[in-house]
């Protein structure tokens, strides 16, 4: 009985340990979102005199929100309307090209397939800032630069999402597949119907990673656009930084854009939350 009480002693002081490591590692991350919360409903002076993670004595989040659309002609509308052209069309078709791939080289044989996911995996390694400049001669050869199209189409190829889905396609049972090919369903028919419903939490992962990644990416907007009504978030808010020596109130002006932004992520996590709790549990309600 001793080593019994022993164990489950130790079974709670892990399982408490962990639970300490998590509430730890969840404040970490909200720290910052809870402080742009906070200092977005302050003045460019309270701001600064006060800080801390507490509202203003005197809230002005609504006044706030309203200079924030209405500086120069609304023009932060228009990058949250690119940011989202951006990031919806560029994770969207990425989501559907990789899942094709990964599909594709997990289930079929060819000629060189090894060395062509290899070179894909290779694509994972490669920094941002290593393709840039080639991307930029590569798209101003073809007129593109400066267009939607020049953070478009970069966008819309995912590495990581291909070696995702090879993964989850790998996973489905052969049993299944082989069984709708007896039925007389074609390898198109089966891909749009049967794998990628049972393959929808690696769909909804690889089309968030795609999404927050084109939505925080900076570097790319910044090599090819040159006009700011196409500028992505970042990139105004990166602008908005740098007037601040002009006027201090675009420090509140690009605190509550940050915060905006992050709400906009926040939600579109939570509202595609539920089809990875509807991918996972499928099998189970299925006899």
């Amino acid at each position: 009985m001793s080593r019994e009480h022993e164990r489950e002693r130790n079974v709670d002081i892990g399982r408490i340990g962990v639970t300490l490591a998590l509430l730890f590692a969840a404040f970490y991350f909200l720290l910052p979102i809870l402080w742009v919360l906070f200092a977005s409903t302050k003045s460019p002076g309270d701001l600064f005199a006060t800080g801390g993670l507490w509202f203003s004595d005197e809230p002005q989040f609504i006044y706030n929100l309203q200079r924030l659309f209405s500086e120069s002609n609304g023009i932060f509308g228009a990058w949250v309307l690119n940011s989202l052209l951006y990031s919806g069309v560029g994770a969207l078709v990425a989501t559907v090209l990789s899942v094709a791939c990964g599909y594709g080289i997990a289930r079929y044989r060819f000629f060189g397939k090894e060395a062509f996911f290899g070179a894909i995996l290779g694509g994972v390694l490669v920094p941002a800032t290593v393709i840039a400049l080639p991307l930029y001669f590569l798209l101003n050869t073809v007129n593109l630069t400066g267009t939607y199209w020049s953070v478009l189409l970069p966008s819309m190829v995912s590495p990581f999402g291909v070696y995702l889905a090879r993964i989850h396609s790998g996973a489905i049972p052969e049993e299944v597949i082989e069984a709708a090919r007896l039925d007389g369903a074609g390898e198109v028919r089966i891909f749009s119907t049967i794998a990628t419903r049972m393959m929808v939490p690696a769909i909804v992962t690889i089309f968030l990673f795609q999404f927050v990644t084109i939505w925080n990416n900076y570097l790319l907007p910044l090599v090819m656009l040159n006009d700011t009504s196409k500028f992505p978030i970042t990139l105004g808010l990166t602008l908005w930084n740098s007037q601040t020596q002009r006027d201090p109130y675009f420090y509140t002006l690009v605190v509550v854009g940050s915060a905006v932004s992050a709400f906009v992520l926040i939600g579109i996590m939570v509202s595609l939350q539920r089809f990875w709790k509807a991918g996972m549990t499928a099998g189970a309600t299925k006899g």
